[in-house]
């Protein structure tokens, strides 16, 4: 079954909604970003988290030493990297890591091999920020790519109401989302409810 993220978590209450309606893992943004948290406000959005729902911490150019500080201060689980790293500091990161990677053409997919990680998150390029722009991308390149697909994480301008077609031509791993579960820039417990409703349904 499909597993879904729940990206860019800032309120207690949406982290809540996000584990009690199913999500398997939520996001959290501490690079630049309109969702950007701090360590303190992380940790203490980190204590309604359970066991078995992924805390991710979301980076963009931060030194490996930061990093480590941070998913340990909050606790992470995983490590996203949404920047510009290149492939050996991907591979001293200590914790399961996804690299994220902006697709334009079939070229920019064929760039995750050069990276030896856990999961690549496949996103729309950004517009103001690395990621969460709110835009799709094409979907049908990833087929032509020949990545396995349990290492495959989608993102990308995801809504309720085209995220059934997209696990159809995907099949991926993981389906990310942020800006597709928000309401005027912030995130609505209704939307997050609908959305992850909408992927465990897709395949029961």
């Amino acid at each position: 079954m499909t597993k879904v993220k729940i990206c860019g978590l800032m309120e207690l209450e949406h982290v809540k909604v996000a584990v009690q309606s199913g999500a398997d893992a939520v996001g959290f943004v501490f690079a630049k970003s309109r969702r950007q948290v701090t360590v303190e406000h992380a940790k203490l959005l980190a204590t309604v988290v359970p066991i078995g729902v992924l805390k991710i911490g979301v980076f963009v150019n931060e030194t490996l030493e930061e990093v480590e500080r941070i998913a340990r201060e909050v606790p992470l689980d995983v490590i996203q990297l949404h920047g510009d790293e290149n492939p050996e500091y991907v591979r001293r990161v200590s914790l399961p890591t996804i690299k994220a990677l902006s697709i334009t053409t079939l070229e920019d997919v064929k760039n995750a091999s050069r990276f030896d990680v856990d999961y690549f998150l496949f996103d729309a390029p950004g517009v103001e920020f690395r990621g969460g722009s709110g835009h799709s991308f094409d979907w049908t390149l990833l087929a032509k790519a020949n990545i396995s697909n349990d290492k495959v994480i989608l993102a990308g301008g995801l809504t309720e109401n085209n995220i059934s077609e997209a696990i159809h031509i995907v099949k991926p791993f993981m389906v990310d989302v942020s800006s597709g579960v928000e309401t005027e820039q912030h995130k609505d417990g209704v939307k997050i409810r609908t959305f992850i409703r909408t992927v465990k349904d897709e395949e029961r």
